[in-house]
Protein backbone atom coordinates (compact mmCIF):
# COMPACT_ATOMS: atom_id res chain seq x y z
CA UNK A 1 0.00 0.00 0.00
CA UNK A 2 1.69 3.43 -1.00
CA UNK A 3 2.00 5.73 2.13
CA UNK A 4 0.60 9.06 1.18
CA UNK A 5 2.65 12.11 2.42
CA UNK A 6 -0.16 14.98 4.07
CA UNK A 7 2.38 17.10 4.44
CA UNK A 8 2.13 19.22 1.27
CA UNK A 9 -1.70 19.27 2.03
CA UNK A 10 -0.81 21.41 5.24
CA UNK A 11 -2.46 24.66 5.74
CA UNK A 12 -0.45 27.04 8.15
CA UNK A 13 -2.58 29.88 9.24
CA UNK A 14 -1.27 33.35 8.89
CA UNK A 15 0.54 34.38 12.05
CA UNK A 16 -1.49 36.12 14.60
CA UNK A 17 -0.03 40.12 13.77
CA UNK A 18 2.31 41.81 16.57
CA UNK A 19 1.94 44.87 18.36
CA UNK A 20 5.11 45.99 19.65
CA UNK A 21 4.12 48.53 23.07
CA UNK A 22 6.64 51.09 24.30
CA UNK A 23 5.94 54.23 26.54
CA UNK A 24 7.34 56.45 29.47
CA UNK A 25 4.16 55.09 31.55
CA UNK A 26 5.67 53.55 33.88
CA UNK A 27 3.22 50.52 35.19
CA UNK A 28 2.26 52.10 38.79
CA UNK A 29 -0.78 52.56 37.32
CA UNK A 30 -3.65 51.15 34.59
CA UNK A 31 -2.50 53.71 31.98
CA UNK A 32 -0.44 50.80 29.99
CA UNK A 33 -3.29 48.03 30.60
CA UNK A 34 -6.18 50.48 29.26
CA UNK A 35 -4.15 50.95 25.70
CA UNK A 36 -3.78 47.06 25.70
CA UNK A 37 -7.38 46.41 25.96
CA UNK A 38 -8.38 49.28 23.15
CA UNK A 39 -5.93 47.60 21.34
CA UNK A 40 -7.27 44.04 21.67
CA UNK A 41 -10.57 44.84 21.97
CA UNK A 42 -10.31 45.95 18.47
CA UNK A 43 -8.02 43.19 17.42
CA UNK A 44 -8.14 40.54 19.96
CA UNK A 45 -5.78 38.18 17.55
CA UNK A 46 -3.12 40.27 18.20
CA UNK A 47 0.29 39.80 20.26
CA UNK A 48 1.32 42.56 21.97
CA UNK A 49 4.95 42.86 23.05
CA UNK A 50 5.84 45.65 25.74
CA UNK A 51 9.29 46.66 24.50
CA UNK A 52 9.71 48.92 27.54
CA UNK A 53 7.44 51.47 29.55
CA UNK A 54 9.94 52.52 31.17
CA UNK A 55 11.65 55.20 29.04
CA UNK A 56 13.13 58.26 31.25
CA UNK A 57 10.09 60.49 31.04
CA UNK A 58 9.75 62.79 28.40
CA UNK A 59 13.19 61.27 26.42
CA UNK A 60 12.58 61.38 23.01
CA UNK A 61 16.13 60.66 22.75
CA UNK A 62 15.73 57.27 24.40
CA UNK A 63 12.44 56.39 23.24
CA UNK A 64 14.03 56.68 19.48
CA UNK A 65 16.89 54.96 20.26
CA UNK A 66 14.74 52.03 21.95
CA UNK A 67 12.43 51.29 18.94
CA UNK A 68 15.48 51.78 16.60
CA UNK A 69 17.13 48.88 18.10
CA UNK A 70 14.06 46.89 18.67
CA UNK A 71 13.03 47.38 14.82
CA UNK A 72 16.35 45.01 13.63
CA UNK A 73 14.80 42.25 15.77
CA UNK A 74 11.51 42.13 14.16
CA UNK A 75 9.83 40.61 11.09
CA UNK A 76 8.35 42.71 8.14
CA UNK A 77 5.08 44.04 9.00
CA UNK A 78 5.35 44.35 12.72
CA UNK A 79 3.12 47.69 14.23
CA UNK A 80 5.48 49.55 17.08
CA UNK A 81 3.42 52.14 19.16
CA UNK A 82 5.27 54.48 20.12
CA UNK A 83 4.11 57.20 23.20
CA UNK A 84 6.96 59.44 24.42
CA UNK A 85 4.92 62.62 24.09
CA UNK A 86 5.39 65.57 25.57
CA UNK A 87 3.42 67.43 23.50
CA UNK A 88 0.39 65.47 23.86
CA UNK A 89 -2.61 67.66 22.87
CA UNK A 90 -0.25 70.44 21.16
CA UNK A 91 -0.30 70.84 17.34
CA UNK A 92 2.27 67.98 16.93
CA UNK A 93 0.58 65.21 14.59
CA UNK A 94 0.08 61.32 15.39
CA UNK A 95 0.88 59.73 12.58
CA UNK A 96 1.41 55.91 11.26
CA UNK A 97 4.73 55.70 9.24
CA UNK A 98 6.08 52.63 7.14
CA UNK A 99 9.61 51.96 6.99
CA UNK A 100 11.64 50.52 3.94
CA UNK A 101 11.74 47.25 6.01
CA UNK A 102 8.25 47.08 5.66
CA UNK A 103 7.09 47.10 9.60
CA UNK A 104 4.98 50.01 10.77
CA UNK A 105 5.42 53.04 13.33
CA UNK A 106 2.12 54.69 15.44
CA UNK A 107 3.59 57.68 17.13
CA UNK A 108 3.76 60.92 17.71
CA UNK A 109 5.74 63.39 14.82
CA UNK A 110 8.32 64.50 17.66
CA UNK A 111 11.52 62.63 16.24
CA UNK A 112 10.61 59.26 17.02
CA UNK A 113 11.65 58.21 13.84
CA UNK A 114 14.76 59.87 13.23
CA UNK A 115 16.73 56.79 13.34
CA UNK A 116 14.58 54.54 11.32
CA UNK A 117 14.44 57.25 8.29
CA UNK A 118 17.99 57.67 8.26
CA UNK A 119 18.63 53.60 8.58
CA UNK A 120 15.84 51.83 6.98
CA UNK A 121 14.16 55.03 5.11
CA UNK A 122 10.02 56.08 5.72
CA UNK A 123 8.45 54.61 2.39
CA UNK A 124 5.16 56.51 3.34
CA UNK A 125 3.92 58.39 6.18
CA UNK A 126 -0.47 59.54 7.43
CA UNK A 127 -1.59 61.93 9.76
CA UNK A 128 -4.35 59.90 11.74
CA UNK A 129 -7.05 61.99 11.35
CA UNK A 130 -10.05 60.04 10.94
CA UNK A 131 -12.08 59.48 13.56
CA UNK A 132 -12.76 55.87 12.61
CA UNK A 133 -9.34 55.37 13.62
CA UNK A 134 -9.47 56.69 16.69
CA UNK A 135 -11.63 55.57 19.97
CA UNK A 136 -14.91 55.97 19.32
CA UNK A 137 -16.16 59.86 21.49
CA UNK A 138 -14.58 62.75 22.47
CA UNK A 139 -10.75 62.44 22.10
CA UNK A 140 -8.92 63.44 25.68
CA UNK A 141 -6.18 66.21 25.40
CA UNK A 142 -3.63 64.28 27.70
CA UNK A 143 -3.96 60.85 26.85
CA UNK A 144 -3.58 59.52 23.02
CA UNK A 145 -1.99 56.75 23.93
CA UNK A 146 -5.56 55.02 24.37
CA UNK A 147 -7.83 57.34 22.05
CA UNK A 148 -5.57 57.40 19.08
CA UNK A 149 -2.11 55.14 19.04
CA UNK A 150 -3.57 52.44 20.39
CA UNK A 151 -7.05 51.69 18.50
CA UNK A 152 -4.78 52.99 15.43
CA UNK A 153 -2.68 50.24 16.29
CA UNK A 154 -4.97 47.93 16.30
CA UNK A 155 -6.78 48.53 13.04
CA UNK A 156 -3.52 48.09 11.23
CA UNK A 157 -3.47 44.83 13.19
CA UNK A 158 -7.09 43.79 11.73
CA UNK A 159 -5.52 44.42 8.40
CA UNK A 160 -7.53 47.64 7.82
CA UNK A 161 -6.01 50.17 5.31
CA UNK A 162 -3.67 52.40 6.83
CA UNK A 163 -4.29 54.72 3.76
CA UNK A 164 -7.42 55.71 4.70
CA UNK A 165 -5.98 56.75 8.22
CA UNK A 166 -5.51 60.20 7.20
CA UNK A 167 -3.63 62.59 4.63
CA UNK A 168 -0.26 61.86 3.52
CA UNK A 169 3.06 63.71 4.90
CA UNK A 170 5.77 64.97 2.77
CA UNK A 171 8.25 65.28 5.86
CA UNK A 172 8.45 64.27 9.40
CA UNK A 173 9.93 66.18 12.70
CA UNK A 174 13.51 65.30 13.24
CA UNK A 175 15.47 65.09 16.17
CA UNK A 176 18.69 67.42 15.97
CA UNK A 177 21.82 65.67 16.34
CA UNK A 178 25.56 66.19 16.18
CA UNK A 179 27.30 62.51 15.25
CA UNK A 180 30.84 61.67 16.94
CA UNK A 181 33.58 62.32 14.95
CA UNK A 182 37.26 62.62 14.23
CA UNK A 183 39.47 65.74 15.62
CA UNK A 184 42.25 66.69 16.32
CA UNK A 185 42.45 65.49 19.77
CA UNK A 186 40.91 62.29 19.09
CA UNK A 187 36.92 61.58 18.52
CA UNK A 188 34.45 63.71 20.14
CA UNK A 189 31.08 62.36 20.92
CA UNK A 190 28.64 62.09 23.94
CA UNK A 191 27.39 59.60 26.41
CA UNK A 192 24.20 59.06 25.16
CA UNK A 193 22.42 56.94 27.73
CA UNK A 194 23.09 54.05 30.52
CA UNK A 195 23.25 50.51 30.41
CA UNK A 196 19.44 49.94 31.91
CA UNK A 197 20.34 49.14 35.83
CA UNK A 198 23.84 48.28 35.48
CA UNK A 199 25.35 52.04 34.95
CA UNK A 200 27.18 51.01 31.99
CA UNK A 201 27.71 54.15 29.83
CA UNK A 202 26.46 53.90 26.27
CA UNK A 203 28.03 56.39 23.76
CA UNK A 204 27.43 57.91 20.02
CA UNK A 205 30.49 56.76 18.68
CA UNK A 206 30.59 53.25 16.53
CA UNK A 207 32.86 50.20 16.86
CA UNK A 208 34.26 51.07 13.79
CA UNK A 209 35.07 54.85 14.39
CA UNK A 210 36.07 53.85 17.01
CA UNK A 211 38.69 51.47 15.33
CA UNK A 212 40.47 54.40 13.57
CA UNK A 213 42.42 55.51 16.27
CA UNK A 214 44.12 52.32 15.95
CA UNK A 215 43.76 50.66 19.49
CA UNK A 216 44.44 47.13 20.00
CA UNK A 217 42.51 45.23 22.44
CA UNK A 218 44.74 44.95 25.72
CA UNK A 219 45.90 48.71 25.60
CA UNK A 220 45.04 51.44 27.42
CA UNK A 221 42.65 54.03 26.55
CA UNK A 222 42.37 57.87 28.08
CA UNK A 223 38.70 59.47 27.96
CA UNK A 224 37.83 62.31 28.68
CA UNK A 225 34.38 63.00 29.80
CA UNK A 226 32.47 66.03 31.06
CA UNK A 227 35.70 67.23 32.84
CA UNK A 228 36.48 64.28 34.42
CA UNK A 229 39.27 62.31 33.26
CA UNK A 230 39.84 58.52 33.15
CA UNK A 231 42.15 55.98 31.64
CA UNK A 232 40.79 52.41 30.69
CA UNK A 233 41.67 49.15 29.45
CA UNK A 234 39.98 48.35 25.98
CA UNK A 235 39.00 44.78 26.70
CA UNK A 236 36.50 42.12 24.70
CA UNK A 237 34.17 42.08 27.72
CA UNK A 238 33.82 42.41 31.20
CA UNK A 239 35.24 39.23 32.93
CA UNK A 240 38.96 40.33 31.43
CA UNK A 241 39.27 42.52 34.24
CA UNK A 242 39.12 42.35 37.93
CA UNK A 243 35.84 42.83 39.96
CA UNK A 244 35.30 46.54 40.47
CA UNK A 245 37.69 47.63 37.35
CA UNK A 246 36.49 49.60 34.91
CA UNK A 247 36.83 48.57 31.27
CA UNK A 248 35.95 49.84 27.70
CA UNK A 249 34.33 47.67 25.26
CA UNK A 250 32.47 47.26 21.98
CA UNK A 251 28.45 46.45 23.01
CA UNK A 252 25.75 44.39 21.66
CA UNK A 253 24.70 47.24 19.35
CA UNK A 254 28.66 47.87 18.14
CA UNK A 255 28.54 50.94 19.70
CA UNK A 256 31.80 52.26 22.30
CA UNK A 257 30.78 51.69 26.04
CA UNK A 258 32.32 52.48 29.31
CA UNK A 259 31.59 50.24 32.34
CA UNK A 260 32.66 48.75 35.84
CA UNK A 261 32.97 45.06 36.10
CA UNK A 262 30.43 44.05 38.42
CA UNK A 263 29.90 47.92 39.30
CA UNK A 264 27.87 50.86 38.29
CA UNK A 265 30.12 53.30 36.58
CA UNK A 266 27.36 56.77 36.23
CA UNK A 267 26.90 56.06 39.88
CA UNK A 268 30.64 55.40 41.18
CA UNK A 269 31.46 58.44 39.22
CA UNK A 270 28.12 60.76 38.90
CA UNK A 271 27.50 61.07 35.43
CA UNK A 272 23.95 61.29 34.02
CA UNK A 273 24.17 61.58 30.37
CA UNK A 274 23.89 63.56 27.84
CA UNK A 275 27.46 64.23 28.37
CA UNK A 276 30.30 65.17 25.76
CA UNK A 277 33.40 62.39 25.54
CA UNK A 278 36.62 62.39 24.07
CA UNK A 279 38.34 59.71 23.16
CA UNK A 280 42.30 60.38 23.05
CA UNK A 281 44.36 59.77 20.04
CA UNK A 282 46.46 56.15 20.57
Amino acid sequence: VPRIDRAADTVHAAPAPIIVFLTDFGTLDDAVAICKGVMLSIAPDARIVDLTHQVTPYSIAEGERFLSRAALYFPVGTIFVGVVDPGVGTQRRAIIAKSGRGQYFVVPDNGLLTVIEDRDGIEGAREITNPVWQLPGAVSSTFHGRDIFAPAAAHLARGDDWNSAGPKMARLVRLASKPAAIAADGIRGRVVALDGPFGNLITNVSGELFHVLGYRVGENVHIKIGSAEFTVPYVSTFGNVALGQPLLYIDSSGLVSVAINQGNFAKVHQITPPVELTISRR
